[in-house]
């Protein structure tokens, strides 16, 4: 609740209490995903101190003239994703107070924001044979090693986005049909549960039985390493630690591809696609509400591109 109330106290605008009320149920009751609540947040806070700057002190003095500068001014500087998402974030939030009869209209209403197409992600992807090379490069005669192994084996294999990951408790990882299965809870209170390959199941059960987890099935199933002792602390991995134990991995690796949390998404459906897989199955497998979500992350034809770009000879 901090991260939602704290910001909006200090604000000099001129509001009602009714007002202010309806500003935090925006965030807490509206609102469930948690790094949604937080960019959401930073994008109001942000225009509404931009327009205290400039004279509009009040919710009624905040016109589409104002919403449009803001717009203006942050494309000079941020990518046209980001300006649609932060356009996104205040659209919605004047829309609750519309609704909630604290405005009388929403003044973000009738702002376009800049236009944006893609047919590639940008998520950095590995080829098969640089998430073998990371893979394989990591010691496995560690449990921080074989936690590591596992939580990266994980994303590839299940294409599991990292939240999914790390929200999993032990529980979460279970035996059936002589096989081991994994239960994801994915964006949007959904909830995946999948086969694991081979080389996964694996990499599972050689961290799970050094590590001792098999015996407390409520406990997060990747936690942090209590410092100079190599054991599990009870703690849930962050998202932030995964993100520097994968930059940590890749260098130790020997891999020039910056990666990232989501590019073991990226590179295990790419994989998949490329030995015969098919996008429905790939969307079905990523949770992914539309198969045009999921060719983003195909980067089949990046093969090609390059096979057409060394026809080039000079």
């Amino acid at each position: 609740m901090d991260l939602v109330t704290q910001p909006f106290l200090p604000i000099a605008l001129v509001v009602s209490e009714p007002a202010r009320l309806r500003f935090l149920e925006f965030f807490t009751a509206q609102i469930r995903n948690v790094n949604t609540r937080r960019s959401y947040a930073k994008a109001a806070m942000e225009f509404l101190r931009w327009c205290e700057e400039r004279g509009a002190r009040s919710l009624e003095a905040i016109t589409p003239i104002h919403v449009a500068g803001w717009i203006e001014e942050m494309a000079g500087t941020l990518s046209a994703p980001t300006v649609k998402q932060r356009l996104a974030a205040v659209r919605h939030l004047f829309d609750w107070l519309v609704i909630g009869q604290v405005m009388a209209i929403n003044p973000a209403h009738s702002v376009r924001g800049p236009k944006h197409s893609r047919k590639r992600g940008k998520t950095p992807v590995l080829s098969p044979e640089e998430a073998r090379q990371l893979l394989d490069s990591i010691p496995a005669d560690t449990l921080i090693g074989k936690r590591d192994r596992a939580l990266i084996g994980l994303m590839t294999y299940t294409f599991a986005r990292i939240g999914a990951a790390r929200g999993m408790a032990v529980r979460d990882v279970y035996p059936q049909n002589r096989r081991l299965w994994v239960r994801l809870h994915e964006k949007g209170g959904k909830q995946v549960e999948l086969p694991c390959h081979h080389t996964l199941e694996a990499y599972l059960d050689d961290y799970m039985d050094a590590a001792g987890l098999k015996e407390e099935p409520r406990a997060p199933l990747f936690q942090t390493i209590k410092r100079g002792t190599g054991r599990l602390s009870g703690a849930s991995l962050a998202q932030a630690e995964a993100y520097a134990m994968i930059q940590r991995r890749a260098i130790g690796a020997g891999i020039s591809t910056a990666v990232c949390n989501h590019t073991f998404r990226a590179t295990g459906i790419t994989a998949y696609l490329k030995n015969g897989g098919t996008l429905e199955k790939a969307a079905n497998i990523a949770n992914h509400s539309s198969t045009r979500t999921t060719q983003l992350y195909d980067r089949r034809s990046d093969d090609v591109s390059l096979d057409e770009i060394e026809r080039i000879l000079i």
